[in-house]
């Protein structure tokens, strides 16, 4: 029940819009299609993706005080919890609101994913297609040189390369411990998670996309510069408001 109410009003529209791009595009390579369909999608998206980015530097410039009123605090969990809700309420910044943000985008997210994984290509799923969508005839010899039907070892670096920007320019700097430091699990924790997001995670991210078709690489690729650009550009204009108040 859930996966064909998934399919009808996320996987099929989406998949939908892709075909009529590639119908429509001047060029019959559906590597240019398939980065230009993640583009347009990423930008629909993006007012809830700068919505999200707005509210983790809103939330990050408030540490200082919301440390001072953990330290106030340290001993009443419940006070703690209220002058934090408190404080929040007057800086009007709303911590919750990123969570919803990011639950409203997976679906999309996963959407894409399978139909790139997936979507039947070159063979068209015409079962899918609404009746004013037509199956085009496409190459999948991305620029005339890579089969984005299999893996290529190009793609899965290009992948793993744009997915170490886009986690440096997401996550922020943790600080390195000096000696005589007291041990912080949490502090501890935070320096090994960041330490495998920028090098782990792009490893493996492109070890997956050798593995699976250039098609998803594509996306992959597109939708990591598309994040660092996002990312960049909300943090610019953040600081500019900031400064000018």
């Amino acid at each position: 029940m859930i996966s064909q109410i998934f399919s009808i009003i996320v996987y099929e529209p989406l998949y939908n819009g892709l075909v009529f791009l590639m119908s429509i595009m001047p060029w019959t390579d559906a590597g240019l299609s398939v980065i230009a369909f993640t583009f347009l999608v990423k930008l629909a998206l993006f007012p809830l993706s700068q919505k999200a980015t707005v509210t983790q530097l809103k939330m990050k410039s408030l540490e200082g005080d919301l440390n001072l009123i953990k330290e106030k605090h340290k001993n009443d969990r419940e006070a703690h919890a209220r002058a934090t809700m408190a404080f929040y309420k007057e800086k009007n910044v709303n911590p919750f609101s990123t969570f919803l943000l990011v639950l409203i985008q997976i679906p999309i997210i996963f959407a894409l994913y399978f139909i790139f994984y997936s979507g039947g290509l070159p063979e068209i799923k015409t079962d899918l297609l609404y009746s004013f969508v037509s199956a085009p005839t496409v190459t999948m010899h991305f620029l005339g040189i890579i089969d984005i039907t299999k893996g290529s070892l190009l793609l899965a670096i290009l992948v793993s390369v744009s997915q170490y920007f886009q986690v440096r320019f997401a996550m922020p700097v943790t600080k390195p411990k000096t000696s005589g430091e007291p041990i912080s699990f949490k502090d501890d924790f935070a320096r090994t998670l960041n330490l495998q997001m920028r090098y782990f995670l792009p490893v493996l991210v492109g070890f997956f996309a050798y593995n699976l078709a250039g098609a998803v690489s594509l996306y992959w690729i597109t939708s990591n510069l598309f994040a660092i650009g996002q990312e960049l550009y909300v943090r610019r204009a953040f600081l500019n408001a900031n400064t000018s108040k």
